[in-house]
Formats: structure tokens, sequence, C-alpha cells
């Protein structure tokens, strides 16, 4: 990460076969999203708190000082105010961050917004795929109101690529949706209920979380050794 933000010179590391210009250097004069900005550790949290107090920073392996005029923006879906109070995170440099706060809801206290993000999105996912003309249906969009997205933005984004892959027509129905969305398993689930669990459902939820059995077992709200036993049940 700190090569990536400050960049490097050559020979500073393994495989740093030339001089690389960091984020901060790319955009001088201009502005800079940090994501996730709460998972950085506090090592790389003391070199940004420097950054944005003196505009100085040098790449890696380099002793050479640059300065930066940067407009800082981040992003963070952890609550910054607990992870200050566990030592996790620098007060000072979130000082520093929070010059113009803002604060965006869950998706599940927002409904209102998803019609407009799933007409937002599906035409971006269309472009991607240089398909057009695919729609969603009412009853489609009904389904999608009536879940609570623990994922956010980025699930419906998940679920409306793979409604496109089920869809072979121009209307998004209920059934291109995958079987978390139509109830056969609304979450929470009991991991005792498990056993009624459809072979369709977990294959939807390893995709979703791109294979990632930890993710899965929270998407289906189990336990990772419950989804292991159905997966070894399954002969996966």
């Amino acid at each position: 990460l700190e090569s990536e933000l400050f960049g490097h010179v050559k020979g500073a590391f393994t495989g740093a076969i030339r001089d690389k210009k960091g984020r901060f250097e790319l955009a001088d004069g201009g502005t800079i999203f940090l994501d996730e900005i709460g998972d950085i550790s506090p090592a790389m949290q003391v070199k940004l708190l420097r950054v944005l107090q003196e505009g100085h920073f040098e790449r890696v392996g380099s002793e050479q000082t640059l300065k930066v005029d940067v407009r800082v923006i981040s992003a963070t879906n952890k609550n910054i105010a607990e992870e200050i109070a566990s030592g996790r995170f620098r007060e000072d440099l979130f000082y520093r961050l929070s010059v113009v706060p803002l604060w965006l809801p869950p998706l599940r206290e927002r409904r209102h917004d998803i019609p407009l993000l799933v007409e937002h999105l599906l035409r971006q996912i269309l472009a991607d795929a240089g398909r057009a003309g695919v729609t969603v249906s009412p009853e489609a969009l009904d389904v999608m109101m009536s879940h609570d997205w623990p994922g956010n933005v980025r699930e419906l984004q998940n679920w409306l690529q793979y409604a496109l892959v089920k869809c072979r027509g121009d209307r998004i129905r209920p059934e291109h949706l995958p079987p978390v969305l139509r109830g056969a398993t609304r979450l929470p689930m009991p991991a005792r209920r498990l056993r009624k669990l459809d072979a369709e459902a977990v294959r939807a939820a390893l995709e979703a979380a791109g294979g990632s059995k930890v993710e899965a077992a929270r998407r289906l709200g189990v336990s990772r050794a419950t989804l292991y036993r159905f997966l070894d049940g399954m002969g996966r």
C-alpha cells in the first residue's frame, strides 16, 4: 500500500525494476479518493497524517522529499468512533480527514433509492456487456425492495449481474433473481435450517462472494463449519 500511495524508486525492493510514481504524486493538483480508510495499518496512518498536515512524503527507498497539493476524499464502512476508542485508528488523523463528513445510511434504510439505483446500475452493466434494451419487471423490483441488502449497493450490483446472466430475453423477472432474493434463503437464517437449503442457493452465495466460503457463510447466515459440512455433502 505504501508503494501504491507514495511510489518507489528502482531497487527499493524485490521487483522494483524502475521508478514509479504513487497515487499522491499522480494526483498532485487534483483529488485522490481513499476507500476503506478504516482498514489501513497504524504505520500507514502515521505516513498519511504527515501528507495531510505537511503535504510532504518520500517514495519508498528514496530520501528525496516530494511535495504535493492534493484534495483527499475518504470513505469507510466502519464506525470510526469505535475504532478510535479501541486504539485502532488515530484520532488526529480522523480530525484531519473529517473536514466535511457525510454519513450514508445503509441501503435497507433508504429503500426509496433502490429503483433509481437499479436503473443506473443496470445501464452500466448492460453497457459493459454490450447489451441493450433489458428492463426490470415490477414484480422483480418488488422482490428487490423487500430485501435487506446487507452488502448494500455492491450486493445489489452483484445480483443484477446474476439476473442478467439468467435472463435471455429483454425483461428481468423474479425467476431470474437468485434464491437469496426470492426468499428461498431469507437472511438471517438459523444454521439448523441448512438442510433445507438447496444447492442453487449455495452456489449463488459462493458466486456472489467470489468463491470465499467465509463470505458465503455470512451471506447465508450460517457458520463456516455448517457450510463446510453442507459442501462436503455436495461432494465439493
